[in-house]
């Protein structure tokens, strides 16, 4: 009987330690993979690595390192920049799974006779249907089990012909779960601390990073009216729907009242790059619940040829890691696909993703623009 091969992207955490044993008391045949993406100061890369071969050590398990540092550069910190200079939203994971993980990590483990690659993702690839439409008995990627932790939103590129080859062992578990399993099986990481920075570059400030790269660029701030209010240090330093970081001037006036003294709450609503401007909003200016959505990806085919033309009903739509999936209506045409969330929200930020999903089943999504 052949023992299935499978290469276990191993980060040095506890999500992706776990992953290797779970693999190995399950039967395959695992090798742990650390991929060396960046390295830079305060980047943890030399602490991550050591702790994944001490995981891989205890377990007997083989043991490697890729270097995709010039790739990850290239495909992911330079589109990390790009985005922010001209004043959109990215999001470096989403590519980073795309074109590091599943894209250069799971070709090479496929040329190197690997059966599937494996991930410490909160996610779960399941066969036969979960949604309220679905036909197809072929494996689909849905939500992690642990709410909290889901990282569907980040894998909607993935391509319907890798899931078969795809292993996420913790995504029916908590984290809570986890870290109580790994404890038990006294791994070396079973206490270590999340990483809360970006894909692979951990947890180096961002504010920091930007600073660094494209420096400071003052301007103004306005209010949904037009007038100026305030001043901004740059565009890529701020998210829509933030509310701290821009300085507010004189005089503060909204649509319906005016204050001196008291300073609104107000947010970031957009940016205008060619300008220079940041427009921040107070109250109900601050919602919608319209966008547009482009380099639309369809996981599965059957969904492809299904949505590519006219309106998509019973669906959800996510418009932020972590974030609720609110029930939407996607109108889609040849040449432009629209979406209207069924309530108002806040935070709809252009470059981010929009992900689309039938119940527990992710089935894809686009990229958020605005005044299409």
């Amino acid at each position: 009987m052949h023992t299935k091969k499978i290469a276990l992207g191993m980060s040095g955490g506890v999500d992706s330690s776990l992953c290797a044993v779970l693999l190995k008391e399950q039967g395959y045949d695992v090798t742990g993979v650390f991929l060396e993406c960046w390295r830079a100061p305060g980047c943890r890369v030399e602490e991550d690595r050591k702790d994944a071969l001490a995981v891989a050590l205890k377990l007997g398990i083989p043991f490697q390192v890729l270097d995709f540092k010039k790739e990850y550069k290239e495909k992911v910190v330079e589109y990390f920049f790009t985005e922010y200079k001209v004043g959109r939203t990215p999001n470096p994971d989403v590519m980073c799974n795309r074109d590091i993980k599943f894209g250069m990590f799971y070709r090479w483990a496929m040329e190197h006779g690997f059966d599937a690659v494996a991930t410490g993702h909160y996610a779960r690839i399941e066969e036969g249907s979960k949604g309220e439409s679905r036909s197809s008995r072929s494996p689909h990627l849905l939500r992690g089990v642990d709410a909290k932790k889901d990282q569907s939103y980040f894998l909607y590129l993935l391509e319907e012909n890798q899931l078969p080859h795809i292993i996420f062992p913790i995504g029916n578990l908590r984290k809570t779960e986890v870290r109580d399993l790994a404890a038990q099986r006294h791994l070396p990481v079973a206490h270590k601390p999340d990483s809360q920075g970006i894909c692979f570059i951990g947890d180096i400030n961002v504010h920091n990073f930007l600073k660094e790269r494209l420096g400071e660029k003052p301007g103004e701030v306005v209010n949904m009216r037009g007038e100026v209010i305030g001043e901004h240090k740059g565009l890529w330093f701020y998210t829509i729907g933030q509310r701290h970081g821009f300085t507010l001037k004189g005089k503060i006036r909204t649509t319906h009242k005016e204050w001196k003294h008291v300073v609104p709450p107000f947010y970031v609503v957009s940016k205008d790059a060619e300008h220079n401007r940041l427009i921040v909003g107070f109250g109900e200016e601050t919602l919608s619940n319209t966008f547009h959505i482009s380099n639309i990806h369809w996981i599965h085919l059957e969904d492809e040829k299904r949505f590519t033309v006219g309106n998509i009903e019973n669906v959800q739509v996510r418009i932020r890691h972590g974030g609720e999936r609110i029930p939407a209506r996607i109108e889609a045409s040849h040449t432009m696909t629209s979406v209207t969330l069924s309530k108002k929200t806040q935070g709809i930020a252009e470059g981010q993703s929009a992900v689309v999903y039938d119940g527990e089943v992710c089935l894809g999504g686009g990229v958020v623009e605005i005044g299409l």
